[in-house]
């Protein structure tokens, strides 16, 4: 059991809220050590898992881009493009993300992400499509776009991930399955996935349409 240190310690670094790489990286090296590894063979690993996974630190190098993007009118330019579509509502928006994501996740095309998309893009023209279609909207409705929008990204990301037989989600599933003496592939895990991807899709084009029901039920059927 106390080989199982490491997860006592992420867990008390989750509850008082200490820094998570270092709570981690603590984990790591207490881990390593009652294991009976010493100090050098536990930096090793730890460099080795690094430059194995580096490429999942790429993503703070998109930071600064959309930083300069918005700076120069990124968030103004998917406004107007809404305002020039017109008869787009907001859960139109949703909808559309979400299936734009299922799908880019089938073709393993990386272009999820809150900071990326759902900030500077989904967002602003969801709160576009309500504003056109209804003048005015108050706030607590723009807190529920804001939420619909990065759920449409979350729905869209789970549900799509494992459209892609190559991806390392599925061909863990595949691998774990194989070893427990369930003959199936990749491709197997993938068109399975295709259920659940549609019932998602369709649960969340219901949601939509309900919520812009509600709007339109609140503020009235009015456009600019």
């Amino acid at each position: 059991m106390i080989k199982l240190i490491g997860v006592l310690i992420v867990v008390i670094g989750f509850i008082f809220k200490i820094e998570t790489l270092f709570t981690v990286l603590v984990a790591a090296i207490a881990t390593g050590l009652v294991v009976g590894l010493d100090v050098n063979q536990i930096l090793i690993i730890l460099g080795e898992s690094f430059l194995a996974n580096r490429a999942v630190s790429l993503f703070i190098l998109t930071l600064p881009v959309i930083g300069i993007l918005e700076r120069y009118g990124l968030r103004q330019r998917a406004v107007h493009l809404i305002e020039k579509i017109g008869k787009l509502t907001a859960g139109g928006v949703f909808s559309i993300y979400m299936l734009g994501r299922q799908v880019a996740g089938a073709l393993s095309i990386r272009m999820s992400g809150h900071t990326q998309f759902v900030r500077p893009l989904v967002n602003p023209m969801a709160q576009t499509s309500a504003a056109t279609k209804h003048e005015k909207i108050d706030e607590e409705d723009e807190e529920a776009i804001k939420a619909l929008s990065s759920a449409s990204e979350n729905y869209g990301n789970f549900f799509g991930q494992n459209l892609f037989a190559g991806s390392s989600g599925v061909l863990l599933i595949a691998s774990t399955l194989s070893e427990q003496g369930y003959n199936v592939s990749g491709l197997d895990i993938a068109k399975a996935s295709i259920i659940m991807a549609l019932i998602a899709f369709l649960i969340v084009s219901v949601q939509s349409y309900l919520f812009d029901k509600k709007l339109d039920k609140k503020y009235g059927k009015t456009s600019k």
